[in-house]
């Protein structure tokens, strides 16, 4: 299994950068993990479109699935060149349903809608779902496939319930959006690098890849303060390749 880190800013991306999304791999299996701004772009770096299994989108925040609205005209567009002969299958929270709707273009996507406490296979992946703490329904997604486990918090504040949902990954990516003083100082709705570490260090992850950064933070920074309590943490970065 092999994870390909594509954008790692949150809420916006940076000059030449992109916001969320991650390429997962297992034998003939590809799925999107989120797909961002600017994320379509830095994907066909990796892999032909038409050979994308499939979407999951952990939420429906804008900087996690702005880009599936131009991923559908490339869809569209290999379906009517016979370069691709089924729908592309997006599977996602239904809530907001009216942004949930918009994501629909013409035959090019099924929707498939998923909650909290969900599994399901999708091509040689065994993956579940978790309910996590932010302002829009949003999910955690553990993947595992070929003996190894993967784990992506999404977006979330701390909460205890995580931590077994990760034990034992072999790979957890984890959201860092802030220093931890920002959090002692009132910042909701997402992890700082020191809780993430947390989470991998209580959770016993074999290793932690610190994503969802802020393009005008300090990432040196949030990765020594991750670093204190779990040592082998390390950010997700762009273009990054991780044998999971």
């Amino acid at each position: 299994m092999e994870l390909t880190v594509l954008g790692n800013n949150g809420p916006y991306p940076g000059a030449g950068k992109a916001c969320s999304g991650y390429l997962l791999t297992h034998d003939s299996t590809s799925i999107l993990l989120d797909c961002g701004s600017g994320v379509v772009a830095r994907l066909q770096q990796f892999l032909n479109l038409n050979r994308l299994t499939a979407v999951v989108l952990s939420h429906l925040h804008y900087d996690h699935i702005s880009d599936l609205y131009v991923l559908r005209y490339a869809v569209d567009a290999a379906r009517r060149e016979g370069l691709r002969e089924a729908p592309l299958p997006i599977y996602c929270p239904p809530e907001p349903e009216d942004i949930f709707s918009s994501l629909q273009y013409k035959d090019n996507f099924v929707l498939i809608p998923i909650q909290g406490g969900d599994s399901l296979e999708i091509g040689n992946f065994s993956v579940s779902f978790l309910r996590t703490v932010h302002p829009l329904p949003t999910l955690a997604v553990g993947l595992a496939g070929g003996g190894r486990q993967f784990a992506y918090s999404a977006d979330t504040e701390y909460f205890d319930e995580l931590v077994p949902f990760i034990a034992g990954a072999n790979l957890f990516l984890c959201e860092a959006n802030y220093r931890h003083w920002e959090v002692e100082a009132g910042r909701g709705n997402h992890l700082s690098a020191h809780q993430a570490a947390t989470l991998a260090r209580e959770a016993g992850v074999e290793k932690l890849l610190l994503t969802h950064l802020n393009p005008e933070g300090d990432e040196e920074g949030l990765l020594a303060e991750a670093r204190e309590v779990c040592p082998q943490a390390d950010l997700a970065r762009e273009g990054g390749i991780y044998c999971i």
